[in-house]
């Protein structure tokens, strides 16, 4: 007896579609760093804990409730900060 998954695998080929797929970017990016044993910053797998100040930071934008995106050049808030530490540096 034929196994089925045999029968179909014999009778499988990708669309036309499909055979144009390349490598994602990211995957390209991932095992790049693997070959050169560099820190692969393609992808979100970080091995370690976030940091407690990172977290709070995090806690705290949510709390804020400023859920949308920010206009095309950026929250006046920001830019106005940006302004403020470029000016100390000058």
């Amino acid at each position: 007896m034929i196994d089925p998954l045999e029968r179909v695998a014999k009778h499988r080929r990708l669309s036309e579609k499909a055979e144009c797929f390349t490598e994602s970017v990211i995957r390209e990016m991932t095992r790049k760093a693997m070959i050169n044993n560099a820190i692969n910053l393609a992808q979100g797998f970080p091995d370690f804990a976030a940091p407690e100040v990172v977290k709070q930071a995090a806690i705290d934008a949510i709390n804020t409730d400023i859920n949308q995106y920010a206009i095309t050049w950026g929250a006046k808030s920001i830019r106005d900060a940006i302004v403020t530490k470029f000016g100390e540096q000058t």
